[in-house]
């Protein structure tokens, strides 16, 4: 979801930085970067590390609210995104997310899809084990009744890319914020502009 649907990634580092600062620490974009595609509690470890005087679930019950109000106010689909989805949506493609983000928030992007978009939402909330386990992309395939081979699972991270990997989905990288491996089991595009059902279809066949 976030980096690959949504450009949402500056949010999340911008409030990183609201929150280590009003606690007297510093940060860096670098830093932030370097979460991206990481799970929650990872998160609060490095900010915590940083100087955030919270325990860790009151520290990421209030970055992610401070997410998810600038999120209410404007959802930033990335590039290419509104238009695939919409014609995945008219050729009857099966859409989940599966996101390290909370149930709420990815629930949120779904509903600022138009209706009937996304089948099935997996947040960081839902599973026993997020990313880079295989499990949330295990998870969302069951929720669709489709086998994981018939998926196409797109990553912008690296915790996100070994997940998808590892769950048996032809696997499409994006590369937004985050560095990516160069080599691997995935397909690489450069941005989800321009391209088509059939695009996608072809990366499982």
């Amino acid at each position: 979801m976030d980096g690959t649907l949504i450009d949402s990634e500056p949010i999340w580092i911008a409030q990183q930085f609201v929150m280590v600062e009003a606690h007297g620490g510093t940060w860096s974009h670098e830093q932030g970067l370097e979460l991206v595609g990481s799970d929650m509690m990872t998160t609060a470890v490095a900010m915590q590390a940083a100087g955030v005087d919270l325990e860790a679930g009151p520290l990421v019950a209030d970055l992610e609210q401070r997410v998810l109000e600038s999120l209410r106010t404007t959802v930033p689909w990335c590039p290419g995104v509104p238009g695939l989805l919409a014609a995945l949506r008219a050729e009857g493609v099966l859409c989940a997310i599966a996101t390290t983000s909370s149930h709420e928030m990815a629930a949120l992007v779904a509903a600022a899809a138009p209706e009937g978009t996304f089948g099935a939402i997996v947040g960081g909330d839902d599973v026993t084990q997020t990313k880079p386990s295989p499990e949330p992309y295990l998870r969302a395939a069951e929720l669709l009744g489709v086998r994981i081979e018939q998926c196409v699972a797109v990553e912008d991270s690296p915790n996100g890319l070994r997940s998808a990997v590892a769950s048996g989905a032809a696997s499409l990288a994006i590369p937004h914020d985050a560095a990516l491996p160069t080599e691997g089991d995935f397909t690489t595009w450069p941005t989800l502009e321009g391209r088509t059902v059939a695009d996608l279809a072809s990366l499982v066949l």
